[in-house]
């Protein structure tokens, strides 16, 4: 009887074994069987497709102006790197014209005795170089005297009638010489004008 147990408890054991392990050779071949294409497609309608269509136009003119917007972005890029390079030094231009203004005026003071002539020829050598540097660098003065008058360029700080021969609107006298870097202004020239 024992045997009889024991081998009914094997075929239980074997039975269940077979329930609950596939065949290796039925689970390979579900893996190699090719998966059945469904017959049936969702056809997209009428309103979909404009849909899309509408979603596709609205992407292509944001990435237009996009890339518009960049090419804007370079271009003004490219234009203020110019205009840097092109006033570069434009500080220090204004920075050293008070000191021609001081020179100027230390060269308008006579002296009389040897040591003063010196002085004065050294004064005179150190303007000579200060405006030599500026004119190498683009800087120049602003013609103000018989010139007619432009508020572009000149700051009236004064009018006088008109003399014989003057023509109104005439630069008469400089009181402050002007400059200007290539065709930027510096500083405009302070003028007398003529009316």
């Amino acid at each position: 009887m024992a045997d009889k147990q024991q081998a009914s408890t094997d075929d239980q054991t074997a039975a269940k074994a077979a329930t609950t392990k596939p065949d290796s050779k039925t689970e390979s071949a579900e893996k190699a069987a090719p998966k059945k294409p469904k017959l049936f497609k969702k056809v997209a309608t009428a309103a979909e497709v404009d849909e899309l269509k509408r979603k596709a136009s609205d992407f292509e003119d944001k990435y237009l102006r996009a890339e518009a917007e960049v090419q804007n972005m370079q271009a003004r890029f490219q234009k203020e790197q110019a205009t840097l390079i092109k006033y570069d030094g434009q500080q220090l231009a204004k920075d050293v014209l008070p000191v021609i203004d001081n020179l100027e005026r230390a060269l308008a003071v006579e002296a009389a005795d040897e040591a003063g002539q010196q002085l004065k020829k050294g004064v005179q050598m150190t303007y000579d170089h200060l405006e030599d540097a500026l004119k190498r660098n683009h800087v120049t003065e602003i013609e103000a005297i018989g010139k007619t008058f432009d508020p572009t360029l000149h700051q009236a700080v004064q009018s006088v009638p008109a003399e014989d021969g003057q023509a109104a609107e005439t630069v008469v006298k400089v009181l402050q010489k002007g400059y200007q870097l290539k065709d930027r202004v510096l500083r405009p020239a302070m003028v007398v004008v003529a009316q």
